[in-house]
């Protein structure tokens, strides 16, 4: 081997008992002797196991916040992409009716359906069992009040299995978030740009 331009004709290395530290003796051409080094290795950090991983809940998130403690999310709309974001660990998946647009070929995210969106929940849910899964409800799944809005996000927990739904808006959908979640559904809302009123707004236009 060379090292440093110089030809190595022999090395020995010894590990301290902690195992952070290697001591590396090498004898070189050129250099009439032999040149001790100790290299400082850090231990190798654990890799993320989902089949030892603990499901993600609501209450653990809340835990989580109280500690301080950073809290990922990431969107995912199929199994292959649901198994990467289960390996690195990712405490919340977002499954979004974007998926109209990034998957779909959609323009917008108005023609996704209650089925398209149980479909691909139901494929991330299957890739990432241990991960804290939001659905979003597509438009039209919940305008027409909470009624609608409570028999759509049941399918979405029965059928696809994710852990809260969410929905756009603010004010105006307080009853509907209200009588979701007093029918055991956690909901996530989303304010500012949305999307499913761009009807109204005009375009994707930063908001708030």
């Amino acid at each position: 081997r060379r090292v440093h331009g110089q030809e190595m004709l022999g090395v020995r290395t010894a590990s301290s008992k902690i195992g952070r530290r290697i001591y590396v003796t090498g004898f070189f051409k050129g250099y009439g002797g032999r040149l001790s080094s100790t290299v400082t290795v850090a231990p190798p950090t654990p890799p993320h196991n989902p089949a030892t991983e603990r499901k993600m809940t609501a209450l653990e998130l809340q835990h989580l916040a109280r500690k301080g403690k950073k809290i990922a999310m990431v969107t995912a709309y199929d199994y292959p992409s649901a198994r990467q974001v289960e390996s690195a660990g990712f405490e919340i998946v977002l499954v979004g009716d974007s998926v109209g647009m990034v998957v779909l070929g959609y323009d917008t995210t108005l023609p996704v359906t209650m089925d398209d969106m149980i479909h691909h929940c139901k494929a991330v849910r299957r890739g990432a069992p241990s991960r804290f899964i939001v659905g979003d409800m597509p438009f039209g799944s919940y305008e027409d009040g909470p009624k609608e809005g409570l028999r759509n996000a049941l399918r979405l927990v029965k059928e696809a299995g994710v852990d809260a739904v969410k929905l756009e808006g603010g004010q105006s959908r307080v009853e509907i978030v209200k009588k979701l979640v007093d029918s055991g559904i956690a909901v996530m809302g989303h304010i500012g740009l949305t999307p499913q009123g761009i009807g109204v707004l005009g375009g994707f236009r930063a908001q708030g």
